[in-house]
């Protein structure tokens, strides 16, 4: 019986290493330019938001019932209330005008929670996979893309009410109280835009987010100052609505309403625990939009990252 005895091979030499400057340059320039803090972002992210503007472009109907739909609300509410005792609904002259802040902001709230839809539908039909595996600077253009596209929207409903608002006797808030108002609903609409995202992300479908947009919507909406003020509410419902966050976005514009020289340390709600001033309501707002966004990281992280 013969044994073969391998022969051992030649020892291989190291190949030469290839060294091109232009080479590293290059890849140097391009992990530099990628990021959140790039021009890469940018122009993916407005390329993003853009495709959300086509799609609505091509679907206008979404836009026309968004915007129809708070009006028709201000004009029907304001209608019914209009024969109520003067001064029943603290300082506002009408019902009308106690009415326009909660309608402003139930609509971007209303928009907002739905943010989570489109990026739903993508991730259903497989589009959210293409952008997953494109070469993006950063997957989170995704979701600023959808951000900045409810807050164009939401502006755009927010102008709305607050003409017709107008036309209806509500009047108009001073210029400062203005942008006040549009930096609540841009808090607002932040806010809960994340978290809308952060349930498309974590729901297993279309169906259980509508199902959860059903159950937030209303029970929040009856639950805060949108439609009557805090001492008409039961004890306990004082309570809920003291806890809402859309009653922090709500009082504050309803305040600059009534009075055009309004200041950070005015007390605009007083709830069973204390009194609050306008600038610790914008406080609650800044730190519900920093939470939501805080909270979302994780999940956006595991799933899109």
């Amino acid at each position: 019986m013969s044994t073969t005895i391998p022969t051992p091979s030649p020892t291989r030499e190291a190949a030469p290493s290839l060294e091109n400057s232009d080479l590293k340059a290059w890849k140097a320039d391009l992990i530099k330019s990628q990021g959140l803090v790039s021009g890469a972002f940018v122009q993916e992210t407005l390329a993003m938001t853009r495709r959300l503007f086509i799609q609505l472009q091509r679907r206008p109907t979404t836009l026309v019932a968004g915007v129809i739909q708070p009006l028709i609300w201000l004009v029907l509410f304001g209608a019914l209330f209009q024969n109520v005792p003067a001064g029943l609904f603290g300082e506002s002259r009408n019902y009308g005008q106690f009415l326009g802040a909660g309608i402003i902001v139930f609509t971007a709230f209303g928009g907002a929670l739905n943010a989570g839809l489109p990026v739903m539908f993508d991730r259903e039909f497989g589009f959210l996979n293409r952008f997953l595996v494109a070469p993006l600077a950063s997957r989170y253009s995704i979701v600023v893309a959808s951000a900045l596209f409810i807050a164009a929207l939401s502006l755009v409903q927010t102008a709305a009410i607050l003409a017709l608002s107008a036309v209806l006797g509500a009047g108009l808030p001073s210029l400062p109280g203005l942008l006040l108002v549009l930096f609540i609903v841009m808090a607002l609409v932040l806010g809960v835009t994340a978290l809308s995202l952060g349930l498309t992300f974590a729901l297993p479908g279309h169906i259980e987010l509508i199902g959860v947009i059903f159950v937030t919507n209303l029970p929040l909406l009856f639950s805060s100052t949108a439609l009557v003020p805090l001492d008409f509410m039961p004890q306990w419902l004082q309570v809920v609505a003291s806890l809402n966050p859309l009653t922090y976005a709500i009082e504050p514009i309803r305040y600059v309403y009534l009075h055009p020289a309004w200041g950070l340390g005015d007390t605009v709600l007083q709830t069973p625990f204390a009194a609050v001033s306008l600038g610790a309501c914008l406080a609650v707002l800044v730190v519900f939009c920093g939470l939501s966004l805080g909270l979302i990281q994780p999940l956006l992280r595991r799933r899109i990252a």
